[in-house]
């Protein structure tokens, strides 16, 4: 496996992100087409109207599945990184940090973590600003 970085560090998995999400966007479109030509037809318009419910029910699903596994693994990480540094300074990260700059102080090797926690506080730095400072890249291959 190449070795992980700012440039190769998202995680796409094809069978998620582009089958399934291109799957359930096709069968809203198609559900909304058949209940707007069957707007005419009385016996039709029941199912055609319970078919997009569904869709939408279904597509509904699959966003907050990804949605909430998101959210426990940002949790986790705010956890996690909290403890690490805990474990270098002997005190948590600066409480000025927002979720999104613990997530991408992940990233950063222990020798850099403390410093760059310290001025993303102080800079009130985004992730992203946060992953391009990381000079010593620390791979996080068990995400979500």
């Amino acid at each position: 496996m190449e070795s992980q970085s700012y440039a190769n560090h998202a995680r796409f998995v094809p069978l998620y992100h582009y089958v399934l999400a291109g799957a359930l966007f096709l069968t809203l479109i198609g559900s909304g087409v058949n209940l707007y030509q069957s707007l005419g037809d009385h016996q039709r318009l029941y199912s055609a109207s319970l078919i997009l419910v569904l869709s939408l029910c279904l597509f509904g699903t699959a966003l907050f599945a990804r949605i909430f596994a998101l959210k426990a693994q940002d949790r986790a990480i705010r956890a996690e990184e909290n403890l690490r540094h805990y474990v270098l300074t002997g005190k948590l990260l600066d409480p000025r940090l927002n979720t999104r700059q613990v997530i991408g102080l992940r990233f950063a090797s222990d020798e850099e973590l403390v410093s760059l926690a310290e001025r993303a506080a102080k800079e009130s730095l985004s992730e992203d600003e946060i992953k391009r400072a990381v000079k010593s890249w620390r791979a996080d291959t068990y995400r979500a």
